[in-house]
C-alpha cells in the first residue's frame, strides 16, 4: 500500500521522542511534523536523518482507513492505548 496523498495522519497523530530536522526534541501526539509538506507528504522521507520509527511505519488498510479522518481516529487511538500514562 501507497501513502494517501493529503493524509499525513501517521505525521500528526502519534508522538515521536527521537531527533527530527527541525524539532530536535521529537513531537507530542496530535501536532503536526514540521517536516510535512503543503499536500501532507514527508520532505524527508529518503532521507538518512528521517527518525527510524517514521521508515519502520509502513501505510497498510487497517492503520489508513479509507481517510485521513478514520486514519486520524485509529492512530490516535493507538497513542492513547500505548500511552506509558495508561
Amino acid at each position: 500500500m501507497e501513502c494517501r496523498p493529503n493524509c499525513g495522519a501517521c505525521c500528526i497523530a502519534p508522538s515521536i521522542t527521537s531527533n527530527i530536522p527541525k524539532m530536535e526534541n521529537g513531537k507530542p501526539a496530535g501536532v503536526r511534523c514540521i517536516q510535512l509538506d503543503e499536500n501532507n507528504m514527508c520532505k524527508i522521507f529518503k532521507n538518512p536523518k528521517r527518525p527510524k520509527v517514521c521508515g519502520e511505519l509502513k501505510p497498510c488498510k487497517e492503520m489508513c482507513g479509507s481517510n485521513q479522518e478514520e486514519a486520524l481516529k485509529y492512530l490516535s487511538e493507538l497513542e492513547e492505548a500505548t500511552s506509558p500514562r495508561n
